[in-house]
């Protein structure tokens, strides 16, 4: 079985996206500089938001989640685990995770990229406010 859905985000001028384990999108239209870990504001979606058949789908231990982050052409894929433990319920960010950890804003577990992974011309873009970034989440089991 696989399940799509699909969000976008803004950029922002102080995306630095430096941290070593995680990055996040945010459907806050602000941010500090200690907010290392995220990579757009003003998403379209959170955790709870995403669709019912995605959240059932990664919800099962050992199935695969694929993220693909666009912004005007320059694409990454970032690859990770679902599990059991995803909850889906904070209505404000997505957070991608190199480690087990979970939470309700959690999308992903064992990602191979954290935000200092990402392409830096990816993130460069990213600083513009006017910069769009398209995000499609992909669960398999």
């Amino acid at each position: 079985m696989r399940v799509m859905d699909y969000l976008d985000a803004r950029g922002h001028p102080l995306i630095a996206a430096t941290h070593p384990t995680t990055f996040e999108v945010t459907k806050e239209d602000w941010m500090t500089s200690r907010g290392t870990c995220i990579i757009g504001v003003k998403a379209s979606k959170a955790a709870f938001d995403l669709s019912e058949d995605f959240k059932r789908t990664a919800s099962v231990d050992g199935s695969r989640i694929k993220v693909v982050l666009e912004v005007n052409g320059v694409r990454e894929e970032v690859h990770g685990l679902g599990c059991s433990k995803l909850g889906f319920t904070d209505g404000k960010s997505l957070v991608c995770r190199k480690s087990g950890f979970t939470c309700g804003r959690t999308l992903m577990v064992h990602s191979d990229k954290a935000a200092v992974d990402l392409s830096r011309s990816l993130i460069s873009m990213l600083k513009n406010p006017n910069a769009r970034l398209e995000i499609q989440i992909l669960a398999e089991l």
